[in-house]
C-alpha cells in the first residue's frame, strides 16, 4: 500500500532523512520505534505534507502514486491521516462543525452527495459511544479544554469517520493513562483492515501490547536500521536503544 524509496529531507538545511526506505503492506500494522531525534515524527509529517521540510530525494508510493507531488488536502483525500502526537486546540470552531466539513469534503472528492444531518449524527454518535467520548464534547470547540487522553480520542473518531486508507499514528500513546490507552486502542484495532494500513510511532512497548503490530521497524540516523517481527519490540523494550545511539555517536 504505502512503500517509501531512498527518502532524503532537510529541515532549515539540516538533514533529518538520510536515503529512509520502508514498505507497509495492505492491511499490515507496522511499528516504528527509535531513540530521540532519528526522525520518527518528521517522517508522520512528510507522509502527511507539513510544510516547511524539504525533501532533496526519493518517493512515496500509495498504491503505486507518488504522494510527495500533492497537496496536503489531496493526500488526505486519497486517504492519508495522520493522527498527531499533540492535537492542537482550535478555538471558534466547533466539533461538530468541523466533523461534518471533513466528512462531506472526502465525499465530494468521491463524488459523492453531502450527508444529510440525521445521517451525520447519526454516524458521529455511534462512533463517539464506541469511544466513551461525552457527548457534552461534541459541543465544545475542537479539543478546546480537552485532557490529553480525551484529545487522542477525538483523533481515533476523526479516524473512525474519514475511514483512511493509511493512517499515521504519531506517538499516539503519548500522555494517556492505563484506560484511555485501552479506549484508544481498541478503537484503532476495530478499524484493523485488509483494505486498511497503518504506521504506528512509538517508544514504548506498552502501546504495542494493545496494538499489536505485524512488523517493527528501528529507525536510527534518519533510516530504517533493522526490522522484524513483534519480538523486536520486546528486545527493544529490555535493552534499550544503547546501541543505536551508540552507532548515530559513531
Amino acid at each position: 500500500m504505502l512503500e517509501i524509496k531512498n527518502l532524503v529531507v532537510n529541515i532549515e538545511d539540516k538533514p533529518i532523512l538520510n536515503g529512509l526506505s520502508l514498505t507497509v503492506n495492505d492491511g499490515e500494522v507496522a511499528a516504528i520505534m527509535g531513540p530521540n531525534g532519528s526522525g520518527k515524527s518528521t517522517l508522520s509529517y512528510v507522509i502527511a505534507g507539513k510544510e516547511d521540510y524539504e525533501v532533496l530525494d526519493g518517493e512515496i508510493l500509495l498504491d503505486g502514486e507518488n504522494i510527495l507531488e500533492m497537496e496536503a488536502d489531496a493526500r488526505a483525500a486519497a486517504g492519508i491521516f495522520l493522527a498527531f502526537q499533540y492535537p492542537l486546540e482550535i478555538p471558534g470552531v466547533g466539533t461538530m462543525t468541523f466533523l461534518k466539513a471533513a466528512m462531506n469534503a472526502q465525499r465530494k472528492t468521491r463524488g459523492e452527495d453531502e450527508l444529510t444531518t440525521p445521517d451525520f449524527m447519526r454516524q458521529v454518535f455511534a462512533a463517539a459511544d464506541k469511544l466513551e467520548i461525552n457527548r457534552e464534547m461534541l459541543k465544545r470547540a475542537l479539543n478546546v479544554g480537552f485532557s490529553g487522553g480525551e484529545k487522542k480520542r477525538m483523533e481515533i473518531l476523526q479516524m473512525a469517520l474519514l475511514s483512511p486508507r493509511f493512517c499515521v499514528l504519531d506517538e499516539t500513546d503519548s500522555g494517556l493513562d492505563i484506560d484511555a490507552l485501552r479506549i484508544v486502542s481498541e478503537g484503532v484495532n476495530a478499524l484493523r483492515a485488509q483494505n486498511r494500513s497503518f504506521l504506528v510511532i512509538t517508544h514504548y512497548q506498552r502501546l504495542l501490547n494493545h496494538i499489536v503490530p505485524d512488523t517493527v521497524h528501528v529507525m536510527a540516523q534518519g533510516r530504517v536500521v533493522k526490522s522484524g517481527g513483534k519480538e523486536l519490540a520486546l528486545e527493544l523494550e529490555a535493552s534499550g536503544y544503547a546501541e543505536y545511539r551508540a552507532n548515530e555517536a559513531a
